[in-house]
């Protein structure tokens, strides 16, 4: 905990282009926990590298997700906005942390399995061991709470696994952090295929909205959505999985409820249904895009905030990576 507010840790990995399922399911949250929390948003590019990256890709990635955090409305006065590659603490504390989690632990995750099956030309030891890099990321700042989806549930408890093994052989070093249990964000899927989440990876340009997608394209993706034969706007999660989808989705960009959605809906076809639905989602990013436009003219900007938060991420990591070096026996530094 520093000061009088519990500490939060989240990040998002700088490959692929965001979609409205990652900004309404958690970045649009995010935004609401910075009066609550200290809270520290990581682009975690060292995660990006399990799979082969082109490198100035990835650099421009890493820079427009930092700008995406800021455009969203995370504040970086008020929350530590930074590139994990920038805070060596999370490679050093990883190390230290690999010498305490067993290799069965690690066999055992099932996005290792995933990973590897796509990626079967490239299974590496980063691919395997990743998980304990995402513990480093969360106890390197003492963090109380992680906001975690279902997919990452069980890295979060191989993080509490670890730092309490270590603590019950050196003391109480880390804190053992919590999935973080509040507002839920909508659950947003695939507009091709409404039983898989929207993905940043889908290989259909038609499943998923990007972030920065312009409104035409909003628009014309809305009207390729996959639906149904029924051709009523009702929330019947078996029969209309579509449906339900753009129901979610209107309700999260609008406010309104499943209830007022069918019932504003009745009688209307599906084309009126897909058009509001759209609408609603450009009127939400709208801000967003120009926000971004601002921030893309505003390099020295940018640079000071990548600047300063690094060097804000850097000092509070240098605490615990001190505290866990001196327990593990490390000779200390001569200052």
């Amino acid at each position: 905990m520093l000061g009088d507010k519990k500490v939060l840790f989240s990040g998002m990995q700088a490959t692929g282009n965001l979609t409205l399922g990652n900004y309404l399911g958690a970045l649009k949250n995010w935004v609401t926990l910075s009066d609550e929390y200290e809270c520290f948003y990581s682009v975690v590019d060292m995660h990006s590298i399990t799979v082969r990256q082109d490198p100035a890709e990835l650099r421009n990635r890493a820079r427009r997700l930092l700008m995406l955090y800021i455009a969203a409305g995370l504040d970086p006065e008020k929350n530590c906005i930074y590139f994990q590659s920038h805070v060596s603490g999370h490679a050093e504390l990883a190390w230290i942390l690999n010498c305490y989690t067993y290799m069965g632990e690690l066999s055992r995750m099932t996005q290792f399995k995933d990973k590897s099956a796509k990626h079967a030309d490239n299974i590496n030891a980063g691919l395997f061991t990743y998980p304990v890099l995402m513990a480093a990321d969360i106890l390197l700042y003492q963090a109380d709470v992680v906001p975690v989806g279902i997919d990452q549930m069980q890295h979060l408890e191989l993080t509490r696994d670890i730092a309490q093994r270590f603590n019950s052989i050196y003391g109480d070093v880390f804190t053992v952090p919590e999935p973080y249990i509040g507002k839920v964000g909508a659950k947003i899927m695939s507009l091709q295929d409404p039983s898989k989440k929207m993905s940043k990876s889908d290989e259909n340009p038609n499943a998923s909205i990007y972030l920065m997608d312009d409104p035409d394209t909003i628009m014309r993706k809305f009207k390729r959505a996959v639906t149904d034969s029924e051709g009523a706007v009702r929330y019947d999660e078996e029969r209309q999985p579509g449906i339900c989808n753009l129901i979610d989705i209107y309700c999260a960009c609008t406010g309104h409820t499943a209830d007022e959605t069918v019932a504003e809906f009745e009688g209307k076809g599906y084309g009126d249904f897909k058009t509001a639905v759209g609408e609603s989602v450009v009127s939400v990013l709208r801000p967003l895009h120009s926000k971004m436009e601002d921030l893309a003219k505003n390099k020295d900007y940018i640079d000071r905030v990548i600047k300063d938060n690094a060097e804000k991420a850097q000092y509070a990591a240098g605490k615990t990576l001190r505290k866990v070096q001196k327990k593990v026996g490390f000779p200390e530094k001569i200052r």
